[in-house]
């Protein structure tokens, strides 16, 4: 069976220097499939050519929410701390056109209200929306980031149709998680689950077939401080079984079914 990380950030320089013993210590867990999110058109290019490489690494193609208005937000002052340089809307919007079809899926693509003050919200959303219907019409399942923002996230992708939508990370309330599980939607659980009250929670009471793993690595690492790798889902997956009171081997078979229905793949 399959142990799948469905949101990671490979190609982020903290990874970058020692790629290929992270990938090892992966396949060395039990993982079959990493799933590398893009954040720009230089990352999903990056994210492209370690995929070729590698074949356990399956490309995200995304437009991170706030780089998708970064430029008017700099243009009026607006603090963010970022070092790559800011692409258009329409430039960010174009490569995703030019490029889904070489996607495992879309994202990460979402709404920010943390970074991004209200006034650019209504081009947030509509730079959203563009990238959910052209995952649609080329039968891509969306990876979601949402900071702030998750009611207005979950109407859009209703409003849209859109059915087969990952929630990476979620940190809103769990009530809401349900919501999302009972819109048939999936929410994937990081390898910081066991020191996070609200991640422990979904994973005693949200639909176990609407749950998946991921790392989002660099981040949110087992530990305070620690670096985030593929390898850490494992752990996620030991603490599920303990708070499911299942064998492991149940677990993962669940885990594997829910990855297949969602991604339309064979792990």
């Amino acid at each position: 069976m399959g142990l799948f990380d469905v949101h990671a950030h490979l190609t982020h320089p903290k990874l970058a220097d020692d790629i290929d013993a992270v990938i090892a210590r992966a396949r060395k867990a039990g993982l079959s499939t990493i799933i590398s999110n893009g954040l720009n058109p230089a990352d999903n290019d990056a994210v492209l050519a370690l995929a070729e490489r590698e074949p356990m690494v399956k490309p995200a193609l995304g437009f991170y929410p706030v780089d998708t208005v970064l430029e008017p937000m700099i243009a009026a002052g607006v603090d963010y701390p970022r070092d790559a340089p800011p692409v258009s809307a329409q430039a960010g919007i174009d490569y995703l056109k030019a490029n889904v079809e070489r996607a495992f899926a879309v994202g990460e693509i979402g709404l920010d209200g943390h970074w991004v003050p209200e006034e650019f919200w209504p081009q947030q959303e509509e730079v959203f929306c563009t990238l959910v219907e052209l995952a649609m019409a080329h039968d891509r399942a969306i990876i979601i980031h949402t900071r702030k923002r998750e009611r207005r996230a979950l109407e859009l992708l209703q409003e849209l149709g859109a059915e087969r939508v990952n929630w990476h990370c979620f940190g809103s309330k769990v009530k809401l998680a349900r919501r999302i599980a009972d819109a048939g939607h999936y929410l994937s659980i990081p390898a910081n689950a066991r020191r996070s009250e609200s991640f422990t929670r979904m994973l005693e009471t949200l639909p176990r077939d609407r749950i998946l793993l991921e790392t989002d690595c660099p981040y949110l690492g087992p530990e305070p401080g620690q670096r985030n790798e593929p390898a850490h889902v494992a752990g996620t997956l030991e603490y599920t079984a303990q708070l499911w009171d299942s064998d492991e081997d149940a677990v993962r078979a669940q885990l594997e079914e829910n990855f297949t229905r969602l991604f339309r793949a064979s792990p």
